[in-house]
């Protein structure tokens, strides 16, 4: 595992060298358009704008990133979450300030059990991307795995206002608020 991760690092850094670092392939505009359409959208819309701004969100602007991401992601699928973790924290080396390198990360370490090392990849994603509704309703779950359901709902009400119809946050939202009935918030 330490090997493949030492090769991996060794390989992007060559490709970073050769082609003078990755540029960022989100596009900022778009992405604020897309936001901006997805807190007003129907239902049917929602979903296809939910789409674009996860392709939007996936663009690294370099190949040997968005293989990086690819084999974390696949790794993931296969049920290896330790090489998905190799793969991905090669990416966030490599590429700092690409955002879904750290959501795609949290999602591994959540995996794993890591609800610590996730969360602080959340926060990587959030201080880049902070209407990234994938990240927060992690964030969420986590803090209702770990004891914190008031904190959990509150980042379900701030899912809300990004997205209102994403899909399965009304039941969330719902149990939830159920659940800490009588608690202060």
């Amino acid at each position: 595992m330490n090997s493949l991760r030492q090769f991996l690092k060794c390989a992007v850094a060559s490709v970073l060298l050769l082609t003078g670092g990755a540029a960022f392939g989100v596009d900022a505009e778009r992405l604020d358009g897309l936001f901006a359409d997805l807190g007003v959208a129907d239902q049917r819309d929602a979903q296809r704008i939910e789409q674009d701004i996860w392709l939007e969100l996936s663009r690294s602007g370099s190949d040997a990133m968005d293989l990086l991401l690819e084999r974390g992601r696949a790794a993931m699928e296969a049920g290896d979450t330790q090489t998905a973790i190799g793969h991905l924290t090669a990416l966030v080396d490599h590429a700092p300030e690409f955002a879904e390198g750290y959501n795609a990360r949290a999602t591994a370490y959540y995996s794993a059990g890591l609800y610590g090392a996730s969360m602080s990849d959340i926060a990587q994603v959030l201080a880049r991307e902070p209407r990234h509704f994938g990240a927060l309703s992690g964030m969420a779950l986590i803090l209702e795995t770990t004891g914190a359901p008031e904190r959990a709902l509150e980042v379900l009400q701030h899912i809300k206002e990004i997205y209102p119809l994403m899909e399965g946050l009304s039941l969330r939202i719902e149990r939830l608020e159920k659940a800490t009935e009588g608690t202060s918030l």
